[in-house]
């Protein structure tokens, strides 16, 4: 049996781009036998792409924010005449008290935005510049003096805030509860800066005064995140490709050729005594077994946590603690007349206690030109999430008509007919959530990890969910892994 160099386990976006970027690392002189096992059918994981009568939408992520490595990988895999950008300036929306309000994007739009009143917007001024309460009491020690994403922006930047701004984009990006979100883990970067200049606006500053120019990030594809080939982007842009998302998997598949299976299951993974691991798989021709000095897991921690309860059940337990929260995708296209006005923006969040059960609604067809016929709106909304467990309950013709009745309150005309029901997708478990106690299990899985060396994980449990996220983990990922194998050669 040929030893393979390293064995990735799925081939959503991060295991990859790990792939790649080990491909990229290995030289003529220097090859590495690397193969990507993946369970489905298909690649890309989450990312699922559909297109049928005229209509292209998305069922998992819709765009993405266009981080130097994601974009580095896209012209890498030959997409740069595929990407297309949304325009920053379109607005985003947030639905409050019967209205779509936009969401202010800078100081003096804050100042006339009518989402907050005037002593909310007096109280978020004062926290930002610093004059906060310290976090302290019986529940925060409780806690293991961990701050709740709830508590932090409540302290910090007061109720409205909270409650109008930071508790809908929860919902947006990790369909969670700010109640149990850990503010460390889910927005580090905004409370390190809290930290280090005691309020928002001071620590703002300091980062910057602190930040330094990004420097090359070396091996695995990295050397030339700066390279002029790369498109330039503005912050604020979203990006997808014409495509649609699945064009970035598809790309990569296309470079690893047979060094990636579909419908591999793995079944088993072993360690043996000459340091290296047998993984035992279940596949259309029968069981195969592979053998690699290093594997790396890019599944959900759950599926993970099943796979290394006999290796190392002190890993297994703390990937079991991750929760993930079901959340449907629901895909429907409606007239342009159906809808009270020409929508121009990015979509709309919808904070809880509005009497409204859908999560949030992107406004796919302005967002991105041709993913609808002319004269046809398409709309994505999400329902479920943390706070809204018994979504599951519900079959599909119901789920449609909770997130019908709710865009009749909020986009439609009281004439609307019935929609065209493009997709409902029940992601039965769909974002980890990085609830109270993350870092402590993440601590947990290091001290595994380490009885088993050559062994990684790389999935979105741990660094971030968005999918910049996933691709410069994978990145990460494959500097270690480069590493271990040239000490081991």
């Amino acid at each position: 049996m040929e030893i393979l160099d390293t064995l990735i386990v799925g081939a959503g976006i991060s295991g990859l781009s790990l792939a790649h970027a080990l491909q990229k690392e290995a030289t003529s002189a220097s090859p590495r036998a690397i193969l990507v096992a993946e369970s489905q059918g298909r690649v890309g994981g989450n990312i699922t792409t559909v297109t049928a009568g005229g209509f292209l939408w998305e069922e998992g992520p819709n765009s993405f924010s266009p981080t130097p490595e994601l974009m580095k990988l896209a012209v890498d895999v030959g997409l740069k005449q595929e990407l297309i950008f949304a325009d920053r300036k379109l607005p985003r929306y947030v639905y409050w008290q019967n209205k779509l309000q936009p969401v202010p994007m800078t100081p003096g739009a804050m100042i006339q935005s009518q989402l907050l009143s005037f002593p909310g917007k007096l109280r978020a001024l004062f926290g930002a510049l610093g004059f906060v309460a310290p976090a302290m009491g019986s529940q925060l020690s409780q806690q293991g003096d961990q701050e709740t994403v709830s508590q932090f922006f409540r302290r910090h930047l007061g109720t409205e805030v909270m409650q109008r701004l930071v508790e809908p984009f929860v919902s947006g990006v990790y369909a969670g509860d700010p109640q149990q979100l850990s503010a460390a883990a889910a927005f580090g970067r905004v409370t390190k800066m809290a930290d280090l200049g005691g309020g928002l606006v001071a620590g703002a500053l300091l980062s910057a005064r602190k930040k330094k120019p990004q420097s090359p990030l070396g091996k695995g594809g990295l050397k030339n995140v700066a390279d002029p080939n790369v498109p330039k982007t503005k912050p604020g842009e979203l990006g997808s490709f014409k495509g649609g998302l699945k064009a970035l998997p598809e790309a990569i598949a296309a470079n690893l050729g047979d060094r990636l299976k579909l419908n591999w299951h793995l079944t088993r993974l072993d360690r043996t005594q000459r340091e290296t691991y047998i993984a035992v798989f279940s596949t259309p021709e029968g069981q195969q077994e592979v053998e690699a000095r290093t594997v790396v897991l890019t599944t959900p921690a759950y599926v993970t946590a099943e796979l290394l309860q006999p290796l190392e059940p002190e890993i297994s337990s703390a990937l079991q603690a991750f929760t993930y929260p079901t959340v449907a995708c629901v895909v429907l296209a409606y007239p342009v007349s159906d809808v009270k006005q020409k929508l121009v923006g990015f979509g709309n969040l919808i904070p809880r206690g509005q009497g409204i059960r859908t999560l949030g609604t992107i406004w796919t067809s302005s967002l991105f030109a041709d993913r609808a016929p002319a004269g046809w709106q398409t709309l994505s909304s999400y329902i479920g999430g943390a706070t809204d467990s018994e979504i599951g309950n519900l079959d599909t013709e119901q789920i449609v008509g909770e997130v019908h009745r709710d865009l009749s309150r909020i986009l439609l005309k009281p004439s609307a007919a019935p929609p065209k029901v493009l997709a409902v997708n029940l992601w039965k478990r769909a974002i980890p959530q990085y609830n109270l106690g993350h870092f402590d299990r993440l601590q947990q899985i290091d001290r595994g990890l380490k009885s088993l060396p050559g062994l990684y994980l790389c999935s979105n449990y741990v660094g971030g969910v968005a999918l910049g996220d996933c691709v410069r983990r994978g990145f990460e990922r494959a500097l270690e892994v480069g590493e271990y194998l040239q000490q081991s050669d």
